[in-house]
């Protein structure tokens, strides 16, 4: 696959937390569990079979937080794309209330693990704002609002004049807030997590990437592209929206869309106060939905959807620019000193994907734009579904791998609709 352009520096990679040291996997040997993708899932899983006595080694393709896990918008934002109440009615009233306790948990998690292993994660914990750009956008934010209120979540709505001084702009109907929610610089999250498994005994091998997956009698032999392998009774592969044609049809069940996003420089004192004064995080209700904070620098990070293709140069993200402006007109002629973008995995139904296509292999993948909570949490309960053994651990049952029909139409598919969304999404494009 084409890199992202330009690779480095994103925002995240030049304010950092140094990477932790994860040499290539130079020799062939034994694990209990291999697994593949030093993204948040690999690296929760990694941290909490380590701490169970169990050997994992990770294989990472390129470096910790390479993909995704370093290239998101750093918003912890718990929850599914479904409500607790539409979880009930499509899994029933055990599996779905199960799935909505697991789905509201996930920002606990992550903060909780920042404090429990002291990772040097710049964070924050002031919640999370949803803005309704539209009376339906409304009346939904409105019930979810109630709905997770109802489950004991510090959650409200929100009417236009406090969503108008929580935000810094008017250009919202009104929106709710979630307690829960908050931001980390999310490649510092990475590599502390990366650090964390390390100190629990885990082992991360970078610049490995694997080539070969071959199930024999004595285990699963897992290749790299230097010629080291691997022997372990277990393999996990949680490369999200980095997957490759490692195992059958598992690329193509999903879409791997990238997210771009745009940073400015710092701003002065009293620009801060103006945006986002409180220090919460905020996505809205588009289709193509807009999502911003400050980060702990005093910049203005704003992501959006871009090209479906990789980027060619900065034109790319002329539109979240544009945006910019318009949101937040107080800022005048910003300067941005960052442009970056990262691919979320996205599946046909909205939900994450867990697989076990035949025994010792198992496969988590489907972000859906909420991986820092929802993998975090989900590398927790994959953890001790390997440990244990217990089915009930995992929020989702395991299914078969399912090529999305016509997968190769989907790109054009997905452009079209994005076009389509752009000229009726509110007219901020």
């Amino acid at each position: 696959m084409a890199e992202p352009f330009p690779l480095e520096p994103s925002l995240w990679a030049a304010t950092a937390a140094p990477a932790p040291e994860t040499p290539p996997l130079d020799r062939s040997g034994q694990a209990d569990v291999v697994i593949v993708g030093a993204g948040y899932c690999g690296l929760s899983t990694a941290l909490h079979l380590a701490e169970r006595g169990i050997r994992p080694v990770v294989l990472e393709a390129r470096e910790v937080g390479f993909g995704g896990s370093g290239r998101n918008g750093g918003q912890v934002i718990p929850g599914l794309k479904f409500d607790p109440d539409d979880l009930v009615a499509k899994f029933g009233q055990e599996r779905g209330a199960r799935l909505a306790r697991f789905a509201g948990s996930t920002a606990d998690t992550v903060f909780g693990l920042i404090e429990t292993h002291n990772l040097d994660v710049p964070h924050r914990r002031n919640g999370w704002i949803q803005g309704a750009h539209t009376p339906a956008g409304l009346d939904e934010v409105g019930r979810r609002a109630e709905q997770w209120a109802r489950l004991g979540a510090p959650a409200r709505a929100l009417d236009k004049g406090e969503t108008d001084r929580l935000l810094g702009t008017e250009r919202y109907l009104g929106g709710w807030l979630d307690g829960r929610g908050g931001a980390v610089q999310p490649l510092s999250y990475a590599r502390g997590l990366a650090r964390a498994a390390q100190a629990a005994g885990a082992t991360i091998h970078g610049n490995s990437p694997v080539t070969g997956l071959r199930r024999a009698r004595d285990g699963w032999h897992v290749t790299t592209a230097r010629g080291a392998s691997l022997r372990a009774e277990r393999v996990i592969l949680c490369t999200n929206g980095y997957t490759g044609p490692l195992w059958p049809d598992l690329a193509e069940s999903i879409i791997a869309a990238n997210s771009f996003q745009v940073a400015t420089a710092p701003l002065s004192d009293n620009l801060r106060r103006s945006i986002l004064p409180e220090g919460h995080v905020s996505s809205d209700t588009r289709k193509l939905l807009l999502y911003f904070r400050l980060d702990h620098t005093g910049r203005l990070l704003l992501g959006g959807r871009g090209p479906f293709r990789e980027p060619r140069g900065p034109a790319d993200w002329a539109h979240l620019e544009r945006i910019v402006g318009k949101l937040f007109p107080q800022l005048g002629a910003v300067t941005f000193d960052y442009r970056w973008c990262g691919r979320v995995a996205i599946t046909r139904d909205f939900l994450p994907h867990l697989h076990e296509p035949e025994p010792g292999l198992f496969i988590d993948i489907g972000c859906q734009g909420r991986g820092v909570g929802l993998q975090s949490a989900m590398g927790r309960a994959i953890a001790e579904y390997v440990a244990t053994g217990n089915a009930e651990a995992l929020p989702v049952a395991p299914t078969p791998v399912a090529r999305l029909p016509l997968h190769a139409l989907h790109r054009v598919y997905v452009s079209a609709v994005i076009a389509w969304y752009r000229l009726n999404d509110g007219g901020m494009r």
